[in-house]
């Protein structure tokens, strides 16, 4: 069994240099990223909305064709 031989000053320590650590890499690979314009982001954004309007008026005719087809398959059975 391996036993960790660092005292809690040694473990605070520790956490500090990897939480650096880890701030400076960030910091890194945030330099690297390849930032959107903001001509892009606009376009981006319509493409979204408008993709999700097509795709709830798509829906929403086939939840009434549905529903229709539905209602005349109560009425063919009798219970409604």
């Amino acid at each position: 069994m391996i036993e960790n031989k660092e005292t809690p000053s040694d473990q605070a320590g520790s956490l500090y240099r990897r939480a650096t650590r880890f701030i400076a890499e960030v910091r890194v690979e945030l330099s690297r990223v390849t930032w959107p314009t903001r001509r892009e982001v606009w376009a981006t954004t319509i493409v979204v909305i408008l993709t999700s309007m097509l795709f709830g008026i798509y829906l929403w005719v086939i939840d009434l064709g549905l529903s229709h087809a539905m209602d005349q398959v109560f009425k063919w059975l009798g219970t409604a």
